[in-house]
């Protein structure tokens, strides 16, 4: 992808139908709620998925080559002037146009956006679903980064690994959740509270599937903080 340029019609085209739904009111609500540096433009949810939906589905931006894909969602995640085109980004990254292009070759992007997103409403965004997919599709190969990542510098590389079974049900590899949530147990880096919620969050979405297992996790590990074991057990 290096040198590659992006589709800079797309990124116009979504910010110019982005900006007559602004509303600077709820805007400044958003971002303190967020607590973002990044300015929001004010729009909802389904606002924002209505307005993105004929622009990225629109023959006039539909993008031919998987490196202009890739260039075009970092262009509108490195170049975002407001939270919105993170999250138009994130929403062209999981376009079913480009479906074919997210596999394995995705992470380098995806540990991009990561890093530089920095926030549990993008970072849980991108673990739940697009690594999500990832891992269900390329288990061999994802686990092993899983793995990695479970141990990684960065807390939000780390909360990937453990949110990324999040949403697969029967699916889930109980293994590789225990091999990803146990190294963070005793995580005392800054912004723990966004480990030990991460943990919580992953037993007690497993525990819809496998309460005993979960059970049986809880009760293995008393070294959990407060927070994971209620998180883990609210449901049970």
């Amino acid at each position: 992808m290096t040198g590659t340029t992006p589709r800079l019609d797309v990124v116009a085209a979504v910010r110019a139908a982005l900006l007559p739904h602004a509303d600077p009111v709820r805007a400044a609500g958003q971002q303190a709620y967020m607590k973002s540096t990044l300015p929001y433009l004010g729009l909802t949810s389904p606002v924002l998925k209505a307005t993105l939906r004929p622009v990225l589905g629109d023959p006039a931006y539909r993008i031919s080559t998987r490196p202009e894909w890739e260039a075009t969602v970092r262009a509108l995640w490195d170049q975002a002037t407001h939270r919105e085109h993170w999250y138009a980004a994130l929403t062209l990254l999981q376009h079913r146009h480009y479906r074919a292009w997210r596999d394995p070759e995705l992470l380098p992007l995806v540990r991009h956006l990561v890093i530089t997103g920095a926030w549990w409403d993008v970072v849980d965004e991108i673990a739940t679903h697009v690594v999500r997919g990832l891992l269900l599709e390329w288990p061999q190969t994802m686990a092993p980064t899983l793995r990695e990542w479970a141990v990684d510098e960065h807390l939000w590389i780390r909360r990937v690994a453990m949110l990324a079974q999040v949403g697969a049900g029967p699916r889930t590899d109980p293994v590789l959740l225990a091999d990803v949530l146990v190294p963070n147990i005793p995580y005392a880096g800054e912004q723990v509270f966004f480990s030990r919620k991460a943990i919580g969050w992953a037993l007690r979405d497993y525990a819809r599937t496998e309460p005993d297992w979960v059970r049986a996790f809880v009760a293995a590990h008393p070294d959990l903080s407060g927070l994971s074991r209620r998180e883990a057990l609210k449901h049970l």
